[in-house]
């Protein structure tokens, strides 16, 4: 599947709603962003005076490695940020924070009237925390606030590297805010995908209905769901056998994968003969690390079909 970068209005509005309804927030990543993946290092911590409704007045901090999921992600376009702890069963806590419209997220940069959905306009900052605590969900219907982006570091679609930000947070009204810190070093970046295909120039057609046996290989550099289309066609002196034909493979690094298709033409009364065939053919797989399709191109072969 490609997974594609929503702009970050159409991001907060998600978050929005999930927000007001006290944040039943649970793994789903940002739009346009990799999996999840701990941090080698981090923490989050957040506190607030009594009165306010988040954190009750009480001091929170969590730390990756003592917690079940302490990941940071960003969407393709480097403009929003998601930070994802999971604690004990029944205790999670999300932040997510987005530069204006078509902006970056920006080293040293405080944004300043930070707004969340329905309220956020193109030109707006926003940010959203809320989670479930122990149980109790923790959620603003309305929020204004700021956060400061003091250091972070990007790889390649949008991975986070590294992360030192802070954020302060009024929700639903209140005049006493959540302040918070989240610190954090991921693992080094996966990498890229890398894949190729090679089609096998022989074949074997067998049967009364002209039954082809069609097949090549993939090569991949990280394991992969590696999706095969194409076409064969056949000219004859009086007929043009041709059928399509899909099929999935699963990848796996370290020598080339098999594949083969059996197909007869879909051409009404004709089928394939011994002798050579065209093959237009191509694969595709969608990269588990990064939002992004590798693609081999469409290629064509000249495939000989000889009896089974």
């Amino acid at each position: 599947m490609t997974r594609s970068t929503l702009p970050g209005r159409i991001l907060a509005r998600v978050v929005g709603v999930v927000a007001a309804l006290a944040v039943g927030l649970t793994a789903a990543p940002l739009a346009g962003t990799a999996q999840a993946y701990g941090a080698a290092s981090g923490t989050l911590s957040f506190s607030g005076d009594p009165g306010e409704p988040i954190s009750g007045g009480q001091s929170y901090v969590y730390t990756a490695g003592a917690v079940q999921l302490f990941d940071v992600q960003a969407s393709r376009d480097e403009n929003s940020l998601s930070v994802a702890i999971d604690s004990e069963p029944g205790t999670l806590w999300r932040l997510i924070v987005a530069a204006p419209d078509g902006q970056k997220l920006t080293e040293g940069t405080t944004y300043t009237g930070t707004k969340q959905w329905p309220y956020a306009q193109p030109e707006d900052p926003e940010l959203v925390f809320g989670g479930i605590d122990n149980g109790t969900e923790k959620g603003c219907n309305t929020n204004s606030g700021s956060f400061t982006i003091e250091h972070i570091a990007f790889g390649p679609y949008g991975y986070v590297r590294e992360l030192d930000a802070t954020f302060e947070q009024y929700c639903n009204g209140s005049t006493v805010p959540l302040r918070g810190a989240v610190h954090a070093v991921m693992p080094e970046p996966p990498v890229e995908l890398a894949m190729g295909m090679n089609v096998d120039p022989e074949g074997t057609v067998d049967g009364p209905d002209g039954r082809i046996t069609v097949g090549g290989t993939v090569t991949c550099n990280k394991p992969a769901s590696v999706w095969i289309v194409g076409q064969v066609f056949q000219i004859q002196k009086k007929e043009a056998p041709g059928t399509s034909f899909e099929t999935t493979v699963a990848c796996t690094p370290g020598a080339p994968v098999l594949w083969s298709v059996s197909l007869t033409s879909q051409e009404p009364g004709t089928s394939f003969q011994p002798g050579a065939a065209t093959m237009r053919s191509r694969a595709r797989a969608d990269d588990r690390d990064y939002p992004v399709t590798a693609d081999t191109g469409q290629q064509e072969s000249v495939v000989t079909l000889s009896k089974a």
